[in-house]
């Protein structure tokens, strides 16, 4: 049996009356959980679970930095189309993503230090934009990252199966065991997942600079030479020449190394003191990484004439060339390859929990989701996560190829949102007083000299990302974009009817304009017996504290037995009332219901009733399958009827 004591601290005089403060000595047992997650942690203990720059970068940029190993093929693989001579346009076009991948550094940069609290593009487009516009981005954002996850996952355990083709047919079983492991280093705390990732993600980051640097020495000294025996040119349509519109593809294909930019702006908290500053860092840092091996790996791949393939990447083709041969090195190259791309889907873990608790606090999805779990985690969020991202792996497979057309919509979609509200939060300071300050829900105005460059760069984002996202949608749609395109719409109109309840329920539980309630003039209590025992009476005991103004009900479907409870009541009734009700078709509940809705009618305003519900509880659980659970079925029925109190009275037989 736990034991819980109550720390008594000194009281406090309030209006006349006294209030209490007292703190729970609980401590939690070990269990299985505790196995399996560790201790529950105190709240206290919040700070400690924060994470540095070299952790955070772990935690929260797995997911971009990931992209580098397929981003620079699919990019490629849209200008195949127009035959090999098209790889030229990948380095100028790599250049231009990572300009764009500047402008979105900078603007969430900002984010971090003007929305301390963190929350991204959600926070932004609710504080400038509106309710709608902060709904779109939570949807694009949630849905974005459940792919990510589907993806990430599938895409590495297609690494692996490659390597053991008898492993084929269980790619979604793998997919699925993966996702659950994930979850449940998350479930540890940010801090273990951010320590049990950390190696992995540096691991390939070493290993990819290692293959780009060694590979620029090489082709500088003019023996890097080209790829040997490449995989064919594989061609998605039909050939044709090298247009805008060809072009504007490979560029929004390109960009898919932008997703998981927007990581660390929603995980702001998760970082130590000063959180904002080494949130901000952190940011750059990862920038950084991914625009120099964007660079590095498309620069090397078109000189080598490396070829996008799924028969053999163009991360493996440039490590083989770089390392001349299979070695240790290009095992090692790969094994971090495959391992970052499962490892990716830990930024989802990271950011969708914190994100479904901004918008839960928010009253846009169920507010359980905004409740820390016992390792200080959002547990809630986690769990919804990997069981959404798990159907989807099981529906589609652990198909890569099916779930990437999903893929990057949702989060562009963000970024356009995130950049526009950003750029209206520099016109609204840009327009404000010298010395003077507007305290927003999440963040400070205040104004500032450079308000108009950093408007023109918010702009510019806003627009480029936009057009990405309408390129994304014209060319993915008949692909699969579409369900992207449906499910968010959906997803808002669903978060709008949680919201609405929400605020209809507070208007409905709110004090103001109420005055003192009238007091009862009338409390009437029934009892529904279903015969006299040790229970009755413990509920007649129990009604008589409340009122003196008592009626048992008997529902009878047996004349004998409806004797004997006459006979008993005499006897043991203490001369309250009971009132018979025959059922000629032998049910309980409709002669009840029907019954109190009689007595409900003829009340006065001011008349209470209560129902108090004799419960047996039996002494072993498994117990209950033995009993017809009546009290549960009636509590049930009468819960809804306004105006009536249902109470149970459970007795527990030794």
């Amino acid at each position: 049996m736990t034991d819980v004591r109550r720390k008594k601290v000194p009281t406090e005089e309030m209006n006349g009356g006294a209030i209490q403060h007292r703190v729970a000595d609980y401590r939690p047992p070990k269990s299985w959980r505790t196995w399996l997650i560790g201790r529950p942690l105190p709240t206290a203990d919040a700070p400690h679970q924060t994470v540095g720059k070299f952790i955070g970068l772990a935690v929260f940029a797995s997911d971009a930095l990931s992209s580098t190993a397929y981003a620079p093929q699919e990019l490629m693989l849209i200008l195949a189309v127009a035959g090999s001579a098209a790889f030229a346009f990948a380095f100028p076009l790599v250049i231009g993503i990572v300009i764009l991948l500047a402008i979105l550094t900078l603007s969430y940069e900002q984010t971090i230090h003007a929305y301390p609290n963190g929350g991204g593009a959600y926070i932004v487009s609710r504080d400038n934009l509106g309710e709608i516009p902060a709904q779109i981005a939570a949807a694009a954002l949630l849905t974005d990252y459940i792919l990510t996850v589907a993806v990430s996952v599938s895409s590495g355990v297609a690494q692996l199966v490659s390597a053991d083709a008898r492993l084929f047919n269980l790619r979604a079983e793998i997919a699925v065991i993966m996702v659950i492991f994930i979850m449940i280093v998350n479930m540890r705390g940010v801090r273990e997942s951010g320590l049990a990732f950390t190696a992995p993600t540096y691991l390939f980051v070493g290993t990819m600079y290692l293959t780009v640097i060694i590979g620029l020495i090489r082709y500088i000294g003019g023996d890097l030479g080209k790829v040997i025996d490449p995989p064919p040119l594989q061609v998605i349509q039909a050939a044709q020449g090298v247009t805008a519109f060809l072009i504007l593809r490979a560029f929004a294909n390109g960009t898919t190394a932008l997703t998981g930019v927007e990581a660390i702006s929603n995980g702001i908290p998760a970082f130590k003191e000063p959180r904002s500053s080494n949130a901000g860092k952190t940011l750059i840092a990862m920038a950084f990484i991914l625009g120099s091996l964007m660079l590095g790996i498309t620069f090397l791949a078109t000189s080598i004439g490396a070829v996008p393939s799924i028969q053999e990447t163009v991360i493996s083709q440039l490590a083989r060339t770089a390392f001349a041969g299979r070695g240790f090195l290009y095992l090692l190259t790969i094994l971090g390859t495959t391992v970052i791309l499962i490892m990716a889907a830990n930024t989802s873990f990271a950011d969708f929990p914190r994100l479904s608790a901004l918008a839960a606090i928010d009253g846009f999805i169920p507010r359980q989701f905004a409740y820390r779990g016992s390792r200080l985690v959002y547990s809630r969020g986690i769990i919804a996560l990997a069981g959404v991202a798990s159907l989807l792996i099981i529906y589609f497979k652990a198909d890569v190829s099916a779930l990437i057309p999903l893929y990057a919509i949702g989060v562009f979609l963000s970024f356009t949102l995130s950049q526009a509200g950003m750029a209206h939060r520099w016109w609204k300071i840009g327009h404000m007083p010298l010395g003077q300050e507007i305290k927003e829900r999440g963040s400070t105005l205040r104004y500032e000299k450079s308000w108009e460059l950093k408007m023109v760069i918010n702009g510019i984002g806003a627009v480029m990302t936009a057009m990405v996202t309408l390129v994304f949608a014209v060319t993915k749609f008949t692909q699969g974009a579409w369900v992207v395109i449906v499910v968010i719409p959906i997803m808002v109109l669903i978060s709008s009817s949680i919201h609405r309840h929400y605020r209809t329920l507070a208007k409905g539980l709110s004090l103001d304009r109420f005055g003192p309630p009238a007091p009862i003039t009338r409390h009437r209590v029934i009892i529904p017996i279903s015969g006299v025992h040790r229970g009755t009476i413990a509920a007649l005991r129990y009604a008589h504290t409340l009122s003196d103004d008592i009626t048992a009900v008997h529902v009878s479907i047996d004349a004998e037995e409806t004797e004997k409870i006459r006979a008993k009541w005499e006897l043991w009734g203490e001369g309250y009332r009971l009132v018979i009700l025959d059922s000629p078709f032998r049910t309980f509940l409709e002669p009840m219901l029907e019954y109190v809705e009689e007595i409900a009618e003829k009340r006065q305003p001011n008349d209470i009733i209560t129902i108090v519900v004799p419960q047996f509880v039996p002494r072993h659980w498994w117990a209950n399958v033995l009993h017809q659970q009546t009290a549960m079925t009636l509590r049930w029925a009468l819960l809804f009827r306004k105006g009536i109190v249902v109470t149970d009275v459970p007795y527990q037989v030794d």
